[in-house]
């Protein structure tokens, strides 16, 4: 097996639901309680990407900017300008940019007195995403300054996932060659593959050898997991794992791929000259997205270089 036959999408028609994704978070932040139940309704059902809308409330500048600071995912933020002082909005801004640092959250300003806050004068003196006039607001362009905002925050995001993933398989990929044992080495690679798609989901890793009760069916003995894995490190996995993971890792190992899942995946390592056999199994309860995979993929390339070094290791070690 090459490593470029690694990869292999498994179609299913069960497309994770609207309800089923984390709904996307929008600030609403105005002194009027009248402007948060007209922007609520006018907004009531809107969905982006397959996820609906959160709102929340904030009815001061200070408020608002406690609860961007208490609440890192904020996608998206209609401020209000006019509020406890002439300038509490633009001093939101200011506060949110430069004292927090959030590059992310698109801030769409929101004023019932333009002549307050000038619209040229704003735009070029801070860093915001937009400018209307509460007039000009009907629902349907409501609904389009919402849609755009989210769609460029969701491709920000997805950049700096991506940045930051790449760094991960450089970062992990260089920690794994390191290590000598397998146990050593099945633990690093639950790590850094966790760390890198699924931060705080679950994983397990199988180590197969010849040694098992049928010889059509090695034995599978998990010797590193995370999660609800963890406490079955050193068991039978044909024991201790329901069915529908013996079924993934199964056909995983017969077919010697990296299977996706919508909600797991399955990589396996085979080493015919020991008959022996290295099984990753994760699951999530989010559906693995694009970045997730390919970030996987490379990551992957490298845990079957690493899993053969180990391997020549030991017949050196043995010699």
């Amino acid at each position: 097996m090459s490593d470029d036959d690694l990869l292999e999408f498994i179609d299913d028609d069960d497309v994770p639901s609207a309800c089923a994704l984390r709904a996307w978070k929008v600030l609403i932040v105005d002194d009027d309680s009248d402007i948060h139940d007209v922007t609520t309704l006018a907004l009531s059902g809107l969905e982006f990407s397959g996820r609906g809308i959160e709102f929340l409330h904030a009815y001061s500048g200070k408020e608002a900017c406690q609860m961007v600071r208490d609440t890192a995912d904020i996608a998206l933020m209609l401020l209000d300008v006019v509020m406890e002082s002439d300038h509490a909005g633009l001093d939101v801004v200011e506060y949110v940019r430069n004292e927090l640092g959030n590059q992310f959250i698109r801030i769409i300003l929101r004023t019932g007195q333009p002549g307050q806050a000038p619209e040229i004068d704003v735009i070029t003196r801070y860093d915001i995403n937009d400018y209307k006039h509460k007039t000009e607001l009907t629902r349907q362009r409501l609904f389009t300054t919402i849609y755009t905002g989210l769609s460029a925050y969701r491709d920000l995001i997805a950049l700096d996932a991506n940045r930051r993933g790449l760094e991960k398989v450089i970062e992990g990929s260089a920690q794994i060659f390191e290590l000598q044992s397998l146990e050593q080495f099945a633990q690093g690679v639950i790590e850094q593959l966790s760390a890198l798609v699924f931060p705080d989901d679950d994983a397990v890793i199988l180590h197969a050898s010849t040694m098992a009760a049928e010889a059509s069916r090695p034995e599978l003995r998990i010797i590193a997991g995370s999660g609800r894995f963890a406490p079955l490190i050193g068991a039978d996995a044909s024991m201790a794992l329901e069915d529908a993971v013996l079924s993934r890792i199964s056909q995983a190992r017969d077919e010697g791929r990296l299977l996706y899942h919508h909600h797991d995946l399955a990589i396996v390592k085979e080493r015919q000259s020991e008959a022996s056999s290295f099984v990753v199994y994760l699951e999530s309860e989010a559906p693995l997205d694009a970045n997730s995979r390919r970030l996987t993929e490379m990551f992957c390339r490298n845990v079957a270089i690493a899993w053969e070094n180990l391997g020549k290791y030991k017949a050196l070690a043995n010699a």
